[in-house]
């Protein structure tokens, strides 16, 4: 109860600096333009569910890669041989080997061809290596039938995909930056791919075409006096190779690139007065531009194809020499694709095809009924919460109810510090948080409560209160750290989100609920100088209760074993209604424009589209209606034009898109296998840490008791059919936490009644601690309740499953605590220990610690 001036310092700094950076997030626009420029700016960033945006997550194509290198590979192998050495050849290319065949044809000149093409072998760097040792992009080899073969190595196929990618995060930064969008988020995910977070911005069409889009510009000579058909009919000409055109044709072109578009320095939209069309004006740097001036000055009368990705968008007859540098290309575009063509021309070409393998968009409309409903549930669950805790504790729950709100405070000061992003499962994070911020202070009111009826004066009561439940806090907070920190780095986006935002709290929480409450406790002591402590004034369970709950676990570890069956059959037999996180595919959130939607009617909108199975239902309010389509045959490439398809069919019926979600079965299978390993993981971390403070009985019990709850959960999921998607992982890694608090607490009672009372039975002992702490689990369930269930009530539709599991979850955890976790003690072995060989066992602890 001593508060030195050092103490008080803390607390005031702490809670200063988190208004100070909380504050200016809940500010008006103008207002926050306005503050003085040493106040902290709102470092907060709304997440995509809650302003709208879009996210891809986008893949090096890796056979375009290997294709477009074997092709180069192929000329330059033609080039060295043929034109530099006069060696005949036949090159042939198999890409599945990801290799080029060459045969001579005088084979006495092998020799001379196999030192002649080590002229293009390319040594790239391998970034797995610090000090920068190159590895070779080529391997050839002597055939047994006498072919050369030039094979590319699984090395430089890896280390040229991992420096794509670096180059596609820097092009696809320039092209946003282009559009003039705020706040996008661009970075590299592993070795093949991209993320790219677009706040704000809803056409998910356009950014796919803008993003996604190679834009590699080249420009070629036209075969002269043969067209396309007729040398596929009579055999290609040496060096030349056939594309299609936009106007549906094909050209015969030279494969030699005349000219490329790494020459641009501008490109504009413009419009050709004289035909009365968008076209796209170019200029060249001065390097292009004499190269582009000898071109057309020796080449009048001759067609010069202009090629976009493979595709020829015009081919027009060289009227005259060009030699100002600049040109224009004409096609079939309107003035919005003329601009994005300028665009991608300006921003510079890929280095790579990227394929959009997640697509995560949603409408600034429901962005803004999120918010609401997230909004709505915090007030709700937070007036809840505050209200009980005065109803209960009276001046204490006032106590309690301060530190509380500190504590939100100071999470969203967190956040904006570290300029995170807030998502809906972030809200609900702080939701939550607000219910499990109260259990410490529960923890501390009732130990004193304790400590008085012991005989202890109030003095004395409120120091052993604030003490002795410090261990149990810390250890209740960290096994829910621990699930927060899995999430964190196993999870991705709005997961992660969700973990961030109850990490903060828990971290906040053990501030506010130990260093700030004493503070006030201190104050208003110092101040009343009570004779009693009158601390609770409500309670569900009356104290001193002697519920012989081991003479009942048999029935009860009966009746859980049978609800562990029955929920692995289910799961085995009946399965899941996995989400597309899970399982591939498209979801598509739509509204209808015109009053409530008829899913019949969309059902038959769709079912000519031939997309495989699409699943219709109604999804939150009546005028909503939830679209999901199966994973396409054919790539991602496939997926996206389903939801195009879908788009298209139900526009003329004034369904508008709110929110969609496409996930190709490469992520789906990725994010099902992360998922399970957070689990264990998660398990595994809790374990270890609980073996480190208690006995090794307490790890297996917790572990096991957690165990049964996720069963429990994973049945809930499957009899009832509610989606099961990566929030429901969220929602089981933090019922983990939540099942653990629970656990530590009771296993923290029973630890120390057992040094108590060396000679009581071990049944009566338990039964003992869990009525000692019944009174503080049933207060805290509470609270917890009141904060889950105004998310399940006000939280939306897309929070539903997620938040009907972590409540369903709490419940199953107090149960599972209370009744299961002692039974399974005494089975473990769990023995009490005279003090000599407590002292020993100490002694062992600590050598062993020190040993490590």
């Amino acid at each position: 109860m001593n508060q030195s001036p050092f103490r008080v310092a803390i607390i005031l700094i702490v809670a200063i600096a988190g208004i100070l950076f909380a504050a200016p997030n809940f500010l008006p626009k103008d207002v926050q333009d306005s503050l003085p420029g040493w106040l902290p700016k709102p470092g907060l960033v709304l997440g995509l569910d809650l302003q709208g945006g879009s996210h891809l997550l986008l893949g090096v194509d890796e056979n375009s890669i290997v294709s477009q290198r074997l092709s180069d590979v192929r000329r330059d192998a033609r080039n060295v041989l043929a034109n530099q050495n006069g060696i005949g050849n036949i090159i042939t290319t198999d890409d599945a080997k990801r290799a080029i065949y060459i045969e001579l044809t005088d084979p006495a000149q092998k020799e001379q061809a196999m030192t002649a093409l080590q002229g293009i072998q390319n040594t790239v760097n391998n970034s797995l290596f610090s000090t920068g040792v190159g590895v070779n992009e080529l391997a050839f080899s002597d055939m047994p039938d006498g072919r050369i073969q030039i094979a590319l190595t699984p090395e430089g196929v890896t280390q040229r995909m991992s420096s794509l990618v670096s180059q596609s995060v820097e092009v696809i930064r320039n092209r946003i930056d282009e559009l003039g969008t705020t706040e996008p988020t661009i970075q590299r995910q592993g070795d093949t791919r991209v993320l790219v977070q677009v706040p704000g911005f809803g056409d998910s069409t356009r950014l796919k075409n803008i993003v996604s889009q190679t834009a590699r510009l080249t420009f070629h000579m036209v075969y002269p006096g043969l067209t396309a058909d007729q040398a596929e009919a009579q055999g290609l000409p040496a060096g030349t190779m056939i594309l299609p055109s936009q106007d549906g044709t094909r050209e015969l072109l030279y494969e030699d690139v005349a000219l490329g578009g790494e020459s641009l320095v501008d490109a504009q939209p413009s419009y050709d007065s004289q035909r009365g069309i968008p076209v796209v004006s170019f200029k060249f740097d001065t390097r292009g531009a004499i190269t582009f001036g000898e071109i057309t000055s020796a080449n009048v009368g001759k067609r010069f194809a202009i090629v976009l990705d493979n595709t020829v968008i015009t081919a027009p007859v060289i009227q005259q020499p060009i030699t100002g540098g600049t040109g224009q290309i004409s096609g079939n575009f309107t003035t919005a694709s003329a601009n994005d063509l300028a665009v991608l021309l300006r921003a510079g070409a890929l280095p790579a095809s990227l394929n959009v393998i997640e697509e995560r968009t949603v409408d600034a409309s429901l962005g803004a009924d999120s918010i609401r409903a997230g909004v709505t549930a915090g007030v709700v669950a937070s007036v809840l919460v505050v209200s009980f805790m005065i109803i209960a504790y009276g001046v204490w729950g006032v106590f309690a109810n301060v530190s509380l709100i500190l504590n939100v405070i100071l999470i969203f000061g967190a956040l904006s510090v570290l300029g995170s992003t807030l998502t809906l499962p972030g809200i609900a994070g702080i939701v939550l948080t607000i219910g499990m911020a109260v259990d410490a202070n529960v923890l501390i009111y009732e130990r004193m409560r304790e400590e008085q009826r012991a005989g202890r004066t109030p003095l004395q009561a409120i120091n052993a209160g604030f003490e002795r439940a410090w261990g149990t806090i810390v250890d209740s907070h960290l096994t829910q750290l621990v699930a927060a920190v899995v999430l964190y780095f196993m999870g991705s986006g709005p997961v992660q989100g969700f973990a961030v935002t109850l990490g903060l709290g828990i971290l906040t929480s053990l501030f506010t609920s130990y260093t700030v409450t004493s503070y006030q406790v201190n104050l208003w002591y110092k101040r009343v100088r009570p004779k009693t402590l009158k601390i609770q004034h409500f309670r569900f369970i009356p104290d001193g209760t002697t519920i012989p709950f081991m003479k009942i676990s048999r029935y009860v570890i009966a009746l859980s074993i049978i609800m562990s069956v029955v929920s692995i059959g289910a799961a085995y037999f009946k399965g899941f209604n996995l989400g597309i996180d899970f399982v591939g595919g498209t979801a598509i959130e739509l509204q209808h424009t015109g009053g409530p939607a008829d899913v019949g009617q969309v059902r038959t909108l769709l079912d000519g589209l031939e997309l495989g199975e699409i699943q219709v239902q109604g999804f939150g309010t009546p005028e909503d209606v939830l679209v999901r389509v199966q994973a396409q045959q054919g790539g991602e490439g496939a997926d996206q034009i389903a939801v195009q398809k879908v788009k298209d069919a139900l526009a003329s019926a004034d369904y508008v898109e709110r929110r969609t979600e496409a996930v190709s079965g490469t992520v789906s299978g990725e994010l099902a296998w992360t998922g399970t390993l957070a689990v264990i993981i998660a398990l595994g971390c809790i374990l270890l840490y609980i073996w480190f403070r208690f006995e090794w009985q307490f790890a297996l019990a917790a572990v096991t008791t957690t165990s049964h709850d996720i069963i429990m959960t994973i049945g809930l999921f499957s009899l009832t059919g509610l989606e099961f998607n990566l929030s429901s992982i969220a929602a089981v890694l933090t019922l983990v936490g939540l099942s653990l608090n629970e656990t530590v607490v009771v296993s923290d009672r029973i630890r120390e009644n057992l040094r108590k009372h060396r000679k009581m039975p071990l049944p009566e002992l338990i039964d003992l601690s869990i009525n000692q702490t019944i009174v503080r689990t049933s207060l805290t369930q509470f609270t917890v309740l009141l904060a889950l269930v105004p998310l399940v009530l006000f939280g939306g539709e897309v929070l539903r499953s997620f938040t009907i599991a972590m409540t369903f979850g709490s419940l199953v955890g107090m149960y599972s605590s209370v009744i299961i976790n002692g039974p399974i003690l005494i089975n473990f072995g769990l023995k009490q220990k005279t003090e000599e060989e407590e002292a020993a066992a100490k002694k062992e602890k600590a050598t062993d610690g020190a040993s490590v």
